[in-house]
């Protein structure tokens, strides 16, 4: 059975998180969920083929905010880097060319998380 895998993520304050993954990462919202009280209990973002979950601090207890790292497999490491340095990204790694053929960087998101950006795909 064919299974998928899709990293969530927590933040203090989501709509901030989605507008910054939108400009420094070239994230798509695809669906936001709005609670009774106007806050994102739930979004999900589009990253190619692909989606990352987000939510709210106020899910859960909050324990997991800023505490998360996800691998982005990038067709061009040098433009993302390029967009999320000029949306100022704090840059954790930077753009190495690692011994297996993928080139990749890290950066880390307003509120903590840490991404990193490459060439490689897993089989």
């Amino acid at each position: 059975m064919p299974r998928t895998v899709y990293p969530i993520l927590q933040y203090r304050d989501p709509r901030a998180a989605i507008d910054w993954l939108e400009r420094a990462f070239g994230f798509e919202p695809a669906l936001v969920h709005e609670g009774p009280d106007g806050g994102i209990g739930h979004a999900e973002l589009r990253c190619g083929d692909h989606r990352v979950m987000l939510s709210g601090a106020g899910h859960g207890d909050g324990a997991h905010v800023g505490k998360g790292w996800c691998y982005v497999v990038v067709a061009d490491a040098d433009a993302h880097h390029a967009q999320a340095v000029a949306a100022g990204a704090e840059i954790t790694m930077p753009l190495t060319d690692l011994e297996y053929g993928s080139r990749d960087y890290g950066a880390r998101d307003p509120e903590g998380n840490d991404w990193s950006f490459g060439t490689y795909a897993p089989a």
